[in-house]
């Protein structure tokens, strides 16, 4: 004959069904951006669009400022730029001229020398 202690709550689960979870509510950071696109645009925040993350965040999807496509749109920033040369000193390299008309060459010279 076997012995076998009784362990409620072992082999059957006995937690009950997790509740309905409520939308979070959107950052700090996240309600100042939006309220700052807002501003901007002559626009108005909808109301209690603040208190679920996603919807917010999708409104400020729809309403912030797109990159510009002009001349000067593929060139490196100047935040790039200086990170890059940054690098170089370190490195007691030069950065290839093309790097600075491209910003994804920069951005790849970046990825391949920055120090580790």
């Amino acid at each position: 004959m076997s012995y076998h202690p009784a362990l409620p709550g072992l082999l059957t689960p006995e937690q009950p069904a997790l509740p309905f979870e409520s939308p979070q509510p959107g950052s700090e950071k996240q309600i100042r951006y939006a309220e700052a696109l807002a501003r901007q645009s002559g626009t108005r925040l909808p109301r209690d669009i603040a208190s679920d993350r996603k919807k917010l965040s999708d409104w400020i999807d729809r309403n912030k400022v797109k990159a510009s496509t002009g001349h000067f749109s593929n060139y490196p920033s100047s935040r790039q730029v200086a990170f890059a040369e940054r690098i170089a000193r370190i490195r007691r390299r030069e950065i290839p001229q093309e790097c600075f008309r491209d910003k994804g060459l920069m951005s790849g010279w970046i990825d391949s020398n920055k120090p580790r």
